[in-house]
């Protein structure tokens, strides 16, 4: 087997374990943090529950024909909830009441009552004051029917005693069926699956381009000697030159290699660390509309999982926009841009936008110049600007477009009159996810629209600058994009 080969395989190998190792550990690893958090919902139940149970205590007996009542009518109800892919339609909590005896008294399926429960776990850690919890299975032998339950003491209240104290009478426990929400966790094992598929089909194409550019430098030596024997006679500077640009050749290569190594661990960690927090609030909204409750606060958590799964959309997707770009050396098509036009445009397109906070727009351009440049690209570029400043900018405010010339170069500014830049994030403002808060909505964006821009202006072999009008002008921030102007 060739170098080249054992080189690509050996990173193929390196990557394939890596990713296979990440996604069992996540995989392996929903079911017990799906438990933990219907156990959490099990025990608040429980002890609400309980509370219940104890206001029907008489001289120390329990009577539990209320929590009847009330299993009966949530049994009865007829609803449909659509939670993503899982449908429900009926309520799967159930519960049972024992006396201090360990004695069912109640029991919502109606298959227990009068039996003796004291050595379950639940219902003799409970009597003793204790966490009682377990995991039983309804049918020997089917882990399908596998059911939580968790007990809470139930308590006799005297007048001279304080609440939460008293004598321990019985217990209850709630239950809900592992199946219940393993749906869930089915599902979430797909959907990380199908991510994590995709992922390794990635990283399969990052490996075969990275193995590409480290085999480079054994190919340019090859390329060398080839070279050289092709030489009619013996020239050392011709040589020296021609080994000269070999070398430098590839130690970039190398260099760009090295680097993408450390380029695509920094976005995985940093985008991890961004979706991190919506998918927590999806998990905990999706599980709470599991629970009874008013339409009205459904609503709310629906429109809470809808607002974050957007947000984790729109950071994949400028993600995908951004990565896109920062792949490429040197701009496809170039052609020359009139700057005054293009501004004109931009602002006249967001017009709409900042009309609906009566914000001004104004574009003073002290003479036009010409750019060569890729004109959808510095569309965006100057578009980001832009929106950032919409965001910023007060109710009524004012923003202006700028442009000017500096000797060889145009110079782009876009002027608000919002809060500016504080002097933390002064040296942040363009890194990868960082983003302040939006005084208008409150709300951060994805933090990568100033990268995309720093990266097109990169192509352009230009500069953008981001910082605070003077002081003399007033509150705002001002954004500054430098392009060499076009030889006439």
């Amino acid at each position: 087997m060739s170098k080249r080969s054992r080189i690509f395989l050996g990173l193929l190998l390196i990557y394939a374990v890596g990713i296979a190792f990440v996604l069992y550990r996540v995989v392996s690893d929903l079911d017990p943090r799906y438990r933990e958090s219907a156990e959490e919902s099990l025990v608040e139940t429980s002890q609400l529950l309980a509370t219940l149970v104890e206001q029907d205590v008489r001289d120390g007996v329990i009577d539990p024909s209320h929590l009847e009542t009330l299993f009966k009518a949530a049994y009865a109800r007829e609803f449909e909830v659509q939670i993503f892919s899982v449908k429900k339609t009926r309520v799967e909590l159930r519960a049972y009441v024992t006396d201090r005896n360990g004695t069912v008294v109640f029991d919502s399926t109606g298959q227990s009552v009068g039996k003796d429960f004291s050595q379950w776990r639940d219902v003799r850690l409970a009597l003793q004051g204790e966490y009682g919890a377990r995991t039983s299975l309804d049918i020997p032998g089917d882990a399908n029917s596998a059911v939580m339950y968790v007990a809470a003491p139930v308590r006799w209240v005297s007048g001279t005693q304080g609440t939460g104290s008293g004598e321990i009478i019985g217990t209850l426990t709630v239950g809900k069926p592992v199946q219940s929400f393993g749906q869930f966790v089915v599902a979430a094992r797909s959907r990380t699956l199908y991510v994590g598929f995709l992922s390794v089909l990635a990283v399969l194409v990052l490996a075969v381009t990275i193995s590409v550019w480290l085999v480079r430098p054994f190919g340019l030596i090859s390329d060398y000697a080839h070279y050289v024997k092709a030489q009619q006679g013996f020239h050392p500077m011709r040589l020296l030159r021609r080994a000269w640009d070999l070398v430098r050749a590839a130690y970039d290569e190398m260099r760009d290699a090295l680097a993408g190594r450390n380029y695509v661990a920094d976005y995985v960690q940093t985008l991890t660390h961004e979706v991190k927090s919506p998918l927590s609030a999806i998990r905990g909204a999706a599980e709470l509309l599991e629970e009874p409750m008013e339409e009205a606060q459904r609503q709310q958590f629906l429109g809470n999982i809808q607002r974050e799964t957007q947000r984790i959309q729109e950071m994949v997707d400028r993600m995908m926009e951004l990565t896109a770009l920062e792949t490429r050396r040197v701009l496809d098509k170039v052609q020359r841009v009139a700057l005054r036009p293009l501004l004109e445009e931009l602002a006249h397109a967001s017009e709409g936008v900042a009309a609906q906070r009566r914000i001004r727009l104004t574009v003073q351009a002290q003479s036009d110049a010409t750019v060569e440049a890729d004109p959808f690209l510095l569309r965006r570029a100057v578009s980001n600007l832009l929106d950032n400043a919409l965001d910023f900018s007060p109710e009524g405010g004012l923003i202006e477009l700028g442009l000017r010339l500096d000797k060889h170069w145009a110079c782009i500014t876009v002027c608000d009159q919002g809060p500016g830049i504080p002097a933390y994030a002064q040296d942040k403002v363009f890194e990868k996810f960082y983003s302040l808060v939006r005084p208008h909505s409150k709300k951060k964006s994805t933090g990568l629209g100033l990268s995309f821009v720093k990266e097109i202006t990169a192509l352009h072999r230009g500069r953008v600058e981001l910082g605070n009008r003077p002081e003399a002008e007033g509150s705002g921030a001002l954004a500054t994009l430098w392009l060499r102007v076009a030889p006439a």
